[in-house]
């Protein structure tokens, strides 16, 4: 039998896709299956939405207006942010921010982490220690920075010049510096937070076993090493989250300054934020404090950016 063969050049009949039921019954599909749910977002929404998003949507339109409290409001353009790049000012406070972050960054991890390893170290009245190193993070911040007016007073008969003198060290001016009151800032915010980065730490050394440590001693491994081989390395994801709430608080800084030296003197101490309060609600410029309020978004979005992609990698963070 002769077989033949019949070529056709008819593609296979595609199966025909469902209808997707109509927006409206979807909808109420959903709405009847967890309309529970719903109920108990709607109110979060509508504080998200109220509180979060309007906000910020509004603060983007105020960058091109020259807003009034009272009064008639004008469009003007890129006025304001022509305006960033000619005031000096605002670049002395972006400037003053960063070297506050310098001073302020590694200190904070240091000493957080040094205090976790003395609790963890098993000293007597450990719980005292951690009672007396968390005060500060419990106590209010005009308190505590009351009390480093007091210590550094920059005459004879403040006290950190007065224990200077048995050194024969001349009294400082310390806050009435220029060069000095940065870093007596940065010290108040370092003595403020380190109690809070201690427990961070702390909880990851818990978190690590101890049969590694027990390993380390049986090979004769010494306390340095163990450190560096051991709690160190595995503390890396501890360190990555204190890297980044840290590196956000320091361009946040505001009220220290506002307490202590009103930005001086000779504006060393002006932060973006102290200058963004002034321009808005001294000034009453609000268009261009949006601005200012931008470019510091844009400052911690791209560092922590940055911060992720090289830091956060051996944490499995893409």
């Amino acid at each position: 039998m002769e077989k033949v063969i019949v070529e056709t050049n008819k593609r296979p009949l595609k199966k025909e896709k469902k209808m997707k039921p109509p927006l409206a019954m979807r909808i109420k599909r959903e709405w009847k299956k967890n309309w529970f749910a719903y109920i108990i977002l709607l109110p979060i929404m509508a504080h998200f939405i109220i509180f979060q998003v309007i906000p910020f949507v509004f603060s983007f339109v105020l960058t091109f207006m020259q807003y009034r409290v009272i009064g008639r409001s004008d469009f003007v353009g890129l006025r304001n942010w022509e305006q960033l790049f000619s005031d000096p000012l605002a670049w002395k406070a972006i400037w003053n921010t960063v070297l506050f972050s310098v001073y302020y960054i590694l200190p904070t991890m240091a000493l957080g982490l040094i205090l976790a390893l003395i609790i963890k170290s098993g000293v007597k009245f450990t719980n005292l220690f951690k009672g007396i190193f968390f005060l500060p993070v419990v106590t209010s911040f005009v308190v505590v920075a009351g009390i480093w007016d007091w210590l550094f007073t920059g005459t004879e008969s403040g006290f950190i010049n007065y224990i200077l003198s048995f050194f024969g060290i001349k009294p400082q001016l310390f806050l009435a510096d220029s060069s000095q009151a940065l870093l007596v800032l940065a010290g108040l915010s370092i003595f403020k937070v380190s109690g809070s980065t201690m427990i961070y730490y702390f909880a990851g050394l818990q978190s690590i076993p101890k049969d590694m440590y027990e390993a380390a001693k049986m090979d004769g491994a010494s306390p340095f090493r163990t450190f560096w081989s051991i709690t160190f390395p595995l503390l890396k994801p501890i360190h990555f989250y204190v890297l980044i709430i840290t590196t956000i608080g320091s361009f946040q800084v505001f009220d220290s300054a506002y307490l202590l030296t009103s930005g001086g003197p000779n504006f060393s101490t002006i932060t973006i934020v102290y200058y963004l309060y002034t321009i808005g609600f001294t000034n009453l410029n609000f268009g261009y404090a949006a601005v200012l309020s931008y470019v510091l978004f844009a400052i911690i979005l791209v560092i922590s950016l940055i911060q992720r992609k090289y830091f956060g990698k051996d944490q499995g963070i893409y």
